[in-house]
């Protein structure tokens, strides 16, 4: 369908009439049946399914509506410049969709993470309202389950940002208002091309199922246990540049937990901590969960030493269980831990434990700041609760019930445990030079540290999150429940790179089989296997740090990300690398379906990590070193899992992240991206048009009215928006008509056009074949950077069995002029080997190359210079 493009003469330009459609719909009943199937997990599927993880999805996409800058700069919310789509009566619209989809993840920061002067927040789904409250009351849990910690945070779960991961489907439409300019936020969204499976959103349905599996994040296994499961286990001492393979796995199967304990490592010494203390009289009570098939448990309490002869009595379910004791003064800013065993008589058959902490005596009081619960199971001690209190932890106490009496203190330590530094730089040099690498049938897509594949880059930190978890307590294992399925043979090694003998390396693979993934992990089969793909390297001025970049068909499920700067603690704002945004470009489009507003807003915290490390079950900030601990200067480690806001592709994806306002902050970063995937495509370019060329208008009976034609000089947004390209636009303010050529095995067609976005709100009716396909929106504009490629989907029951189809847009009142330079056709396909890696839509007629960068302009850019501590990305 490709010919020789001629120039638009200008006799075009008069208005034309608009052909119409009447063609009939021929699609077959399997295509209805399949678009549920493959939309993926939905509403509260996306946390009780978490063993469908490694499935591939169909035609659905994930974007993001954020505050980012438009020019390209760092105002990416500070003044609320960019924050509203628009703003009117009703208050600030900050994200809005015609058609299926479902919200999966929203977050907002401002005034150090009080949110209270945005006001209420509006969740319209449907035309009907379903959320409409204070925001920093939802964020706070006052509306009560399923708006309840973890699904919602605030500021001091987050460590200065506020979240609600409540996934919130919707069938026709959505928006989400704000009643003031919220400033800095993110709405991250799916959109389908069709309804077909997708259910509404009951804001009554209080789903305390997912609420308490999501409360013992990074303690449990969050997927549905598995029958049949069995746990292979090994051990191995490795010297320097060794591999061992601790397990050879046969198939058809999927492994379930991974664990991972290295004797020798020591923690990093550094914590930041809140907590409590209580005088004469007084006392601590909380619940915590243990193992019901337990043979005892074990208590650990962190506490401030300095303060001498703390005694406790320890009181469970009612009876004495021990005392806790602490005699001797030890130095200033020093952290320690005491452990107390308590006997299988009180715990065995127990899932709840009532712990109450009695004050005997003390020299000043009793302090607290966390307590780790371990339960003794099958001769192994494996964590099952984490209490850690402070004004700074009051969901985690509220869902322990914690309370305290006579309190007599509480605040925040910043102090260290007296470790060895020798033994802590060789811990940090085995978790960064082992290495994790597995093999799923034949092929290795898991090759990362240990350490960074388990959430922490920078050494063993507590880290707790749904899909892993590193606990550096005593006998701690690092564990990941990711799901691996694997049709014939899985194979686990580990690579020792680090230069250290490593005695003792323990590893531990519980897996169950499964005969149905022998044809589902097949070249066109529906399920991805998992890939850990490791990058490390000093980042490179004016390029985005790049998590993934691959071809291909997959989902991506977040990242753990190693950072350290290379500022001299000396300047202003050592951490400025924390300016970078992330953007993320799915299936070749130039333009992000993801771009965000800072890293720390990425890891859904805010003002630079405000308060400090934080656990969540999708993300956290386990460790910041500060010019020591193995650290020069100031480095950071953090992790993001994007599990009901996951991002499927289906020719590649490219996802990457500036360091600094303009990446130009320099620094040397690693991560670890998790990800499922297959190597085979499902999108095949069937056409293009370029309604700016003569031969191509009359081969696709074109049509337009009220058409203008101008020349675009610009540049796309994102990681290449210093390039400029040249090229004609059309822009029309009537019905505009085109037919194009599709795969007859189509499950729907995808239409990709390149435009000028200098105006926002375009937005037009789609038919198909004289039937409404849905509505195509653009709210967005952007006059600095007014190259765009938008996508537009077409459901499988309108496009199926057909070679062509005959497309009618029909401008919506009110929007403004439709614009379009190309359109390329692309039809969703049986899964192919594509002639290469994956490439950029390329737009035709345009005086410019991706790969050319071109001059750097960035100079134009001045950053707003943030002073320390007081911004938000």
């Amino acid at each position: 369908m490709r010919k020789k493009r001629r120039p638009l003469l200008s006799a075009l330009l008069l208005v034309v009439v608009t052909m119409t459609a009447t063609l009939e719909i021929t699609a077959p009943e399997t295509a209805a049946q399949n678009a549920s199937s493959d939309k993926g997990p939905l509403g509260w599927a996306s946390y009780r399914q978490l063993d469908g993880m490694a499935a591939l999805r169909g035609a659905s996409e994930t974007r993001q509506f954020s505050s980012y800058d438009r020019t390209g700069r760092n105002n990416d919310g500070f003044d609320g410049r960019f924050s509203c789509l628009r703003q009117d009566l009703s208050g600030c619209v900050i994200a809005e969709r015609t058609g299926a989809g479902e919200i999966g993840s929203i977050w907002f920061t401002r005034d150090e993470g009080v949110v209270s002067r945005t006001g209420w927040i509006k969740i319209d789904l449907d035309g009907r309202t379903v959320l409409n409250a204070p925001l920093q009351d939802v964020v706070d849990g006052k509306l009560g389950a399923p708006f309840v910690w973890p699904l919602v945070g605030n500021r001091d779960d987050t460590s200065g940002g506020v979240v609600i991961k409540v996934p919130m489907p919707f069938r026709k439409s959505m928006r989400v208002t704000t009643q003031n300019n919220p400033l800095f936020h993110h709405v991250v969204h799916r959109s389908f091309p069709d309804a077909v499976g997708v259910p509404a959103f009951d804001p009554a349905d209080r789903a305390t199922d997912v609420v308490e599996k999501l409360r013992s994040f990074g303690l449990a296994d969050p997927k549905p246990a598995r029958p049949g499961s069995h746990t292979t286990r090994s051990t191995a001492d490795l010297e320097p540049g060794a591999t061992a393979r601790i397990a050879e796995l046969s198939g058809p199967a999927r492994i379930s937990q991974l664990r991972v304990r290295l004797p020798e490592v020591v923690p990093g010494p550094t914590v930041d901590d809140d907590g409590r203390a209580f005088g004469t009289g007084g006392f601590s009570t909380f619940t915590v969960a243990v193992h019901p098939r337990n043979s005892g448990v074990r208590l650990t309490r962190r506490f401030d030493p300095e303060i001498e002869k703390q005694r406790a009595n320890l009181v469970i379910d009612g009876r004495v269980a021990g005392q806790w004791y602490h005699e001797s003064k030890v130095g200033p800013m020093t952290w320690a831990d005491q452990t107390l065993d308590v006997a299988s008589s009180f715990t065995a058959g127990k899932s709840k434990l009532v712990v109450r902490n009695e004050f005997v005596s003390s020299t000043v009081d009793y302090n607290e700041f966390r307590y780790d619960v371990h339960s003794l199971v099958d001769g192994s001690w494996v964590r099952t609760d984490v209490m850690d209190l402070g004004h700074n932890h009051l969901s985690t106490e509220a869902a322990h019930g914690y309370r305290v009496e006579k309190q007599a203190w509480q605040g925040r330590r910043h102090f260290y445990y007296p470790t060895d530094p020798a033994l802590v730089t060789a811990s940090d040099e085995v978790l960064a030079g082992a290495r994790l690498r597995i093999s799923f049938d034949g092929q290795t897509t898991v090759d990362a540290p240990i350490g960074e594949f388990f959430g922490s880059g920078l050494g063993e930190y507590d880290v707790r999150s749904l899909m892993f978890a590193m606990d550096p307590g005593k006998d701690g294992w690092y564990t990941s429940w990711w799901p691996m399925p694997f049709a014939e043979r899985a194979v686990v090694e580990i690579v020792n790179g680090s230069g250290r003998r490593i005695p003792g390396a323990a590893l531990e693979v519980t897996s169950a089989a499964d005969p149905s993934v022998v044809t589902s992990l097949r070249a066109n089969g529906s399920l991805g296997h998992f890939n850990a793909t490791h990058r490390r390297s000093a980042t490179e001025n004016g390029n985005d740090w790049l998590f993934m970049d691959a071809s291909g068909r997959g989902v991506f499920y977040g990242v753990t990300h190693t950072m350290r700067g290379k500022l001299p603690l000396a300047v202003e704002v050592p951490r400025l690398y924390l300016e970078g945004d992330e953007r993320a470009y799915a299936d070749g489009l130039l333009t992000p379906v993801q771009h965000g507003t800072g890293t720390e807003d990425f890891y859904e915290s805010g003002w630079y990590f405000r308060t400090g490390a934080f656990a969540m079950p999708l993300a956290g900030y386990p460790v910041h070193e500060i010019g020591g601990d193995g650290c020069q200067f100031d480095c950071t480690g953090a992790y993001r899992l994007m599990v009901p806001d996951a991002i499927p592709f289906h020719t590649g994806l490219r996802f990457g992240i500036e360091h600094g306002p303009l990446a130009d902050v320099p620094a040397d970063y690693s991560s670890t991206s998790y990800w499922y995937g297959q190597r085979q495509s499902t999108l095949r370019e069937t056409d293009r048009l370029n309604p700016t060329d003569l031969a191509s208008r009359a081969e696709h009976g074109y049509t337009a009215v009220g058409e203008t034609v101008s020349t675009v000089t610009s540049s796309f947004e994102g990681d290449n928006d210093h390039s400029v390209a040249s090229g004609q636009v059309t822009a029309s303010t009537g019905r505009v008509g085109f037919k194009v050529a599709v795969e007859p095995g189509n499950s729907g067609v995808q239409l990709v056009r390149t435009a000028d976005q200098a105006r926002s709100g375009q937005q037009v009716e789609v038919l198909v074949d004289g039937k409404l396909a849905g509505t195509w929106s653009q709210p967005y504009g952007n006059a600095d950077h007014r190259w765009l490629q938008d996508s537009f989907t077409i459901p499988a029951q309108l496009s199926a069995g057909k070679r062509s189809l005959s497309i009618t847009l029909r401008p919506v009142a009110g929007a403004a002029p439709w614009s379009a330079s190309d359109y390329h056709v692309r039809s969703f396909v049986p899964p192919f080997a594509p002639n290469g890696v994956s490439a950029q839509v390329e737009p035709q007629g345009m005086d410019w190359s991706p790969k050319d960068r071109g001059p750097m302009i960035r100079t134009e850019r001045d950053p707003i210079s943030p002073k320390k501590g007081t911004t938000g990305g």
